[in-house]
C-alpha cells in the first residue's frame, strides 16, 4: 500500500520503520522537516517528503501527533482522495496539551477527533505503549503476540487498518464502531496492557467509561511521583494493577 505517516515521533517513526520492512510505499512527515526526519527513516526504505507531498495519491495516512493538534491538519487533509483511510494514533492527556471541553463532557476521543478533521477516521496503535511498540512486536501465531485494537465506522477502512496492524508485529482485534473507541482509551483496562486477543476483548467488554479519565488521571499522579522512570515491564504491571 501507499502509506504516509504524519508525526515521525516514537509511534510515527515507529510505524514507519516496520511498515516500510513490510514492504509497503512509506512516506512521513516530521514537523521539523524532512532531512531531520530521513535520518530515522531512510534506513528502512521509507522516505521523508513536506506535508503537501504526503497527501497526494495515498491509501492510507496515519497521524501520529499530538491530540489537540489535529484540527491544524483540517485543511491538508482535504486534499486527499475520498477513499484515502485517514488513521489516529493519538490519545488525550489534558496536562499535555490542555483542555478540550467537549471530551472533558464525555465526547469519544476519536468522534472528537472526526469532527475536527472533517474525515471519516480509524482508531488504531494508540492503545499500546510506544516502547511495546517498538520492541515486542512478533509474527503471525506466535504465542506471546499482543493485540490492538481497530475501531471505525467503515467495515473496509477498519478491515484495511487491521491488515497493518498485524504487519507492525502485532493481532489486530475488531473494535467495532468509533463510538466504542472509549473502550480503548487511556484509563481503561484495554489501554497500554499487553494484552493477548482473547485478553483484550475482555478488556474492551469490561471497560468503564466514567472511571477511565479518573483512573488516567490517578496512573498519570503516580507516575509523575516515581523517583525513578519504570520499566517497560513495570509501566504495563502498574497499568494493569489499576483494574483489579
Amino acid at each position: 500500500m501507499k502509506i504516509s505517516v504524519i508525526g515521525a515521533g516514537a509511534i510515527g517513526g515507529n510505524l514507519a520503520r516496520l511498515l516500510s520492512e513490510a514492504a509497503h510505499d512509506v512516506l512521513i512527515v516530521d514537523a521539523r522537516g524532512p532531512e531531520i526526519a530521513a535520518t530515522r527513516v531512510l534506513p528502512s526504505g521509507a522516505r521523508a517528503v513536506d506535508p503537501e507531498a504526503a497527501i497526494d495519491d495515498r491509501d492510507v495516512i496515519i497521524l501520529s501527533i499530538p491530540f489537540a493538534k489535529q484540527p491544524e491538519l483540517a485543511d491538508l487533509l482535504t486534499k486527499a482522495a475520498a477513499e484515502t483511510v485517514i488513521v489516529d494514533t493519538s490519545n488525550y492527556y489534558p496536562f499535555m496539551n490542555g483542555s478540550v471541553e467537549a471530551v472533558d463532557n464525555g465526547q469519544v476521543e476519536s468522534v472528537w477527533s472526526e469532527e475536527q478533521l472533517g474525515r471519516p477516521i480509524v482508531k488504531a496503535w494508540n492503545a499500546a505503549l510506544a516502547a511495546t511498540q517498538q520492541t515486542r512486536g512478533r509474527p503471525a501465531g506466535a504465542a506471546d503476540r499482543i493485540a490492538i485494537p481497530v475501531a471505525a465506522d467503515s467495515d473496509v477502512a477498519r478491515r484495511t487498518v487491521m491488515q497493518l496492524v498485524d504487519d507492525t508485529g502485532f493481532d489486530p482485534f475488531d473494535a467495532g464502531v468509533l463510538a466504542e473507541s472509549w473502550r480503548q482509551q487511556p484509563g481503561t483496562p484495554a489501554y497500554c496492557t499487553e494484552l493477548n486477543f482473547v485478553e483484550l476483548g475482555q478488556a474492551l467488554a469490561a471497560a468503564e467509561k466514567g472511571k477511565a479519565p479518573i483512573t488516567r488521571d490517578r496512573l498519570i499522579e503516580h507516575f509523575g511521583s516515581l523517583t525513578e522512570v519504570p520499566s517497560l515491564d513495570e509501566t504495563v504491571a502498574i497499568n494493569r494493577a489499576a483494574h483489579h
